[in-house]
């Protein structure tokens, strides 16, 4: 019987990496209802985020580099789901 294993998606793009990292540390999390990522505005989980971008950047990437789209990525993220209106998500 052929058994298959979970695995995560493949991701193509830096700022695709730097979403995910930032999604597995906790700095980011996704709007329920429409999927925007929004910031969730932790510290610790920022930092947590920056140390793994540092320890395990994609393959061809300096650490420095993956720090700096970590960086980039959660700049261009906001608190609020820009479709929710007051708030709601």
């Amino acid at each position: 019987m052929l058994m298959t294993k979970d695995r995560r998606p493949a991701i193509r793009t830096l700022r695709g990496w730097a979403l995910n990292v930032l999604q597995e540390a906790g700095a980011i999390h996704e709007c329920e209802e429409h999927g925007w990522a929004k910031d969730r505005a932790d510290p610790h989980a920022l930092a947590h985020a920056i140390e793994l971008a540092g320890e395990a950047p994609p393959a061809g990437v300096s650490p420095d580099d993956a720090i700096a789209e970590l960086r980039d990525v959660l700049d261009s993220v906001g608190d609020t789901c820009p479709e929710c209106r007051d708030g709601d998500c």
